[in-house]
């Protein structure tokens, strides 16, 4: 291929790259692919910080390939559609979640599970798999193939949208799977950040009784009187634990960090589930008591769920009137978000205004 014909399958873009470990963004100008005859390519006007944004622009997991423009809680306007894509047109809503490839060919794709695909491509480059480099949306355009994007209501709002398409789907998923949905079951969610408190909107939304589990006595008044959750647990105060020993018919655990696990699986009634969620580092990993097992409980994990599920996601979010909450800020804020982030000083997730601000 020549370099002109290179350039013509190129369009540029705009965004804000980290390039070593320091993780600090800056202004960075690179290209996409023109778009395809499947594609649609989205202007984007918001896009979630997600924590895993963090982690890679600051490698934290020891295998970012930079530079790196995170961002995979997308949401804009479609500006060109492909002539084969019959889901979207010009002037849609639409949302990009965590990936935007996969086989198409195997199991998990086949059912519809195209997050748990062995060649997943995501929707910024995370670790060299010896594919194309792709960035994410910090940045003024999307190119994705129609498969992967999402369709956004009319009736929900873009900003508390976007990071429903990565903290939303991680905790739906696994909710639906699991049937921790039915309404009168008692859902313990540990943690109260971007992942527990969207956890609390949709259980709340599915009729379940929620009961908020944190290390963190202040976060009581906003569990109960803004989140609407039934009841609150220091996790710490072994009173209030016993008390609430064999009540739940699941929990949701979205802590990231080190954490005990047999003093939540007491909390489970026989044939209860504990699904661990957060991002867990690989170096130290969490330890699974047997003994509490045999009363018939599971512990599992979940990551966010394919494309399918994810629409399913969003157009249950626009019908019961579900948005994360949010701190818009602007492009140039972004290193103070970070900074902010990994103190776990934001309520409950910071979401960037690109339309207005790159």
């Amino acid at each position: 291929m020549s370099r002109l014909q290179a350039e013509e399958e190129t369009q540029k873009a705009f965004g804000w790259a980290a390039r070593d470990s320091s993780g600090i963004l800056s202004p960075f100008h690179f290209t996409r692919r023109v778009n395809g005859d499947n594609d649609i390519t989205i202007k984007i006007l918001y896009c979630g910080i997600c924590h895993s944004d963090l982690h890679i622009a600051r490698n934290d997991f020891g295998f970012a390939i930079y530079p790196v423009v995170p961002g995979h809680e997308i949401v804009g306007v479609v500006t060109q559609v492909g002539k084969k894509v019959d889901r979207f047109k010009v002037g849609d809503k639409a949302g990009v979640g965590c990936l935007i490839g996969s086989c198409g060919k195997c199991e998990n794709c086949q059912d519809d599970m195209e997050s748990y695909c062995s060649k997943t491509v995501y929707t910024y480059t995370i670790f060299d798999d010896g594919g194309a480099k792709n960035y994410g949306g910090y940045s003024d355009v999307y190119v994705v193939n129609e498969h992967f994007a999402i369709r956004i209501p009319d009736n929900l709002s873009l900003g508390g949208g976007a990071p429903l398409l990565c903290a939303g789907i991680t905790v739906f998923s696994p909710m639906k799977y699991f049937g921790l949905d039915k309404a009168g079951m008692h859902l313990g969610v540990v943690g109260l950040g971007g992942l527990g408190h969207l956890a609390v909107k949709f259980a709340k939304a599915f009729g379940m009784k929620v009961t908020v589990i944190s290390t963190s006595p202040s976060k009581q008044h906003e569990a109960i009187e803004q989140l609407k959750a039934d009841s609150f647990i220091v996790s710490h105060d072994m009173k209030q634990m016993e008390a609430a020993t064999g009540t739940m018919n699941g929990i949701i655990d979205t802590v990231a960090a080190v954490h005990p696990l047999k003093p939540l699986l007491d909390l489970l009634k026989t044939n209860g589930k504990l699904i661990l969620v957060g991002a867990q580092s690989l170096e130290k990993p969490l330890e699974v008591p047997a003994m509490p097992l045999y009363g018939r409980k599971l512990v599992s994990g979940s990551m966010a769920g394919g494309i399918k599920e994810t629409q399913e996601m969003i157009d249950f979010a626009a019908e019961h009137n579900i948005g994360a909450n949010v701190e818009v800020i602007p492009m140039d804020y972004v290193n103070k978000a970070m900074d902010r982030l990994a103190k776990g000083a934001v309520r409950y997730r910071f979401v960037i205004d690109i339309a207005n601000t790159l």
